[in-house]
C-alpha cells in the first residue's frame, strides 16, 4: 500500500489538483496527532479561506489537505 503524499498548501497546488480531478483528503492535524476527516473527493472550488470538496466546506486554516502520490 502506498502511503506517501503530498500536502496541499498554496493556490497552485489547489489549482492542479482541481484540474487533474484527484481525489483530496482532508485531515485535522494538531500537535501530534492526525484524525481523518473526510475521505475526500476532487475540489469543486477552493478560495484564499476555503475548499470545497463533495459538498462539504473546510476551512484552510484548520484542516490539511493531502493527495496521494
Amino acid at each position: 500500500m502506498n502511503n506517501t503524499y503530498k500536502v496541499l498548501s498554496t493556490d497552485m497546488d489547489f489549482l492542479t489538483a482541481a484540474l487533474t480531478q484527484v481525489r483530496v483528503s482532508v485531515w485535522h492535524v494538531q500537535d501530534d496527532r492526525e484524525a481523518l476527516m473526510d475521505y475526500g473527493g476532487p475540489i469543486e472550488e477552493y478560495s484564499p479561506l476555503s475548499i470545497r470538496i463533495m459538498g462539504g466546506r473546510y476551512f484552510r486554516s484548520m484542516y490539511e489537505f493531502r493527495v496521494q502520490k
